[in-house]
């Protein structure tokens, strides 16, 4: 009597194909045994597995449908000839599971011998000038190449390129083992070939049959105005050159920032100090200033600008490079004035300091409000006795 392949994954005779793969998936995912390790569940997974086998295959669906049964000569799944017959073997059985495309037990056939290249990475030094302005800058770099003898398809001249007869072009070599599911299927690349399924009769004497080789070359890089410390510039297509002359990969350029001997750089903002006599400070000033971008700037000090006073010059720090590549505007330079101090004096100028601290109360350390400062240590005292 012929079995109810439709009833075992409880579809109607008319389901379509996707409704009896959705029926499978769902009865797989219950009853495998490595869910359910139970002697009736390996049964009913068994007769699962059987059903979706016949109805999947168009042909044996048919001799269903017209009443008769497919597997009465006892070609079961795993039976005689193909261990899977129509259904795929353990292909199906991961579509179940994890969604794949079905036909997983014949394998992925040969893989292509051109392949793309990875990507290469290399790290130079630039000044803070540098990265302040942008530059183009000529690199050396160590990577594969396009072989120029065979140009890529690994052949000396007059090499052939022929079908593997171990693997038969299939790129694999299939093993049959026998589990508690039945008769598994295993496939491991060909180890002729290594997975291509052709063979070079004659490889090329330079790169050994690989279609590349590994040479130094020199390339341009255009290093964008606004570029900071661990930055990254892509160079598309000049990475490494593929297995086979395959396409070649991206070259990463890291940028390592100089540390500069005027300015301190924070994000897109410049810092910088700037000495001025205690004159300047009192009197007030214009001072020359060495920018790094803008060259010499007039900087104004007002009268009675203090030590630590710290002067922000708008837009005159680093280029701001956005994601893009486009430079969006500039940050701010920061100048922090400190007061010089003269720490020898000739008769003169102690005299007129002098008269100074008597016109403004403070030859005695007073300040002109009449309060007592007191000097370093005493504050230190002050404060150990609080």
């Amino acid at each position: 009597m012929a079995r109810d392949y439709y009833g075992i994954l409880g579809v109607p005779k008319n389901a379509s194909d996707q409704e009896i793969k959705r029926a499978y998936r769902k009865l797989a995912r219950e009853l495998h045994p490595d869910v359910n390790p139970s002697e009736d569940a390996q049964h009913k997974f068994s007769e699962v597995t059987t059903a979706y086998e016949v109805l999947s295959d168009p042909q044996k669906r048919k001799i269903v449908d017209l009443g008769g049964d497919p597997l009465d000569n006892g070609a079961r799944a795993g039976g005689a000839g193909d261990p899977f017959g129509g259904f795929g073997g353990l292909g199906d059985i991961m579509d179940a599971f994890f969604g794949a495309a079905t036909g997983g037990g014949r394998g992925r056939g040969p893989r292509s011998r051109v392949q793309p290249g990875s990507d290469a990475l290399i790290r130079i030094s630039l000044s803070l000038e540098e990265c302040a302005t942008g530059v183009d800058k000529e690199i050396t770099v160590d990577t594969a190449v396009l072989c120029d003898q065979c140009h890529g398809n690994g052949t000396a001249p007059g090499g052939t390129v022929k079908t593997c007869d171990t693997c038969g072009g299939q790129g694999e070599i299939q093993s049959v083992q026998r589990s508690f599911l039945g008769q598994v299927v295993t496939s491991r690349p060909c180890p002729v070939c290594r997975g291509f399924g052709e063979v070079i009769t004659d490889p090329c004497r330079q790169c050994g049959g690989d279609g590349r080789v590994r040479a130094r070359r020199s390339v341009t890089a255009k290093i964008p105005a606004g570029v900071g410390d661990g930055m990254r510039i892509r160079l598309s297509a000049q990475g490494e050159v593929g297995p086979g002359g395959g396409p070649a990969g991206d070259l990463y350029i890291e940028v390592d920032e100089e540390p500069h001997e005027v300015f301190v750089r924070e994000g897109h903002d410049l810092h910088c100090n700037l000495r001025i006599p205690m004159t300047a400070a009192a009197l007030g000033a214009t001072v020359p200033l060495e920018t790094l971008i803008d060259g010499e700037y007039e900087l104004s000090v007002d009268p009675g600008t203090q030590a630590g006073t710290e002067l922000v010059l708008a837009g005159m720090g680093m280029p701001r490079l956005r994601s893009s590549g486009r430079v969006d505007g500039r940050g701010d330079l920061h100048v922090h004035v400190d007061v010089t101090v003269p720490t020898k004096l000739d008769d003169a100028q102690r005299e007129l300091l002098q008269q100074l601290a008597q016109l403004r109360g403070e030859e005695s350390g007073m300040t002109s409000n009449g309060r007592h400062q007191g000097g370093l240590f005493s504050k230190l005292r002050a404060k150990s006795h609080k």
